[in-house]
């Protein structure tokens, strides 16, 4: 039985999950199997291996969106990227507006908070 389950996670940007992945302390690789539960494998265009015996999958959807496969037992995936997938999901905004922002030629600063959020200020070049 699996226990792959599709997490709500927007990733339209494959460099800024890079990036995001990077700075969390993963690695992402292409075109390799994701690990679940008991052998369970998911294929994934995309796969973020975790340090945990879970990694997430990622696949086109079709819209330009991917779709974020993982195995959520026993709350591995939770101890790395936090519920819902917070930290990713985190990491992950900071980079993409990061990205764009400078792209369209502004300049960005970002502030770790103490409660471990993140602050950025975007302003013009």
């Amino acid at each position: 039985m699996s226990h792959f389950t599709t997490v709500n996670v927007e990733i339209r940007d494959i460099e800024a999950l890079k990036s995001a992945c990077k700075e969390l302390g993963l690695e992402v690789e292409k075109n390799v199997e994701a690990r679940g539960f008991s052998g369970n494998r998911r294929k994934g265009e995309y796969v973020i291996r975790l340090n945990g015996p879970y990694d997430v999958a990622l696949n086109s959807g079709g819209d330009g969106a991917f779709t974020v496969e993982t195995d959520l037992w026993g709350g591995h995936v939770e101890k790395e990227l936090g519920p819902g997938m917070g930290r990713l999901k985190q990491y992950y905004a900071v980079h993409k507006t990061t990205r764009e922002a400078r792209r369209k030629g502004y300049t960005v600063s970002r502030k770790n908070m103490p409660d471990r959020t993140i602050r950025l200020q975007v302003t013009a070049a």
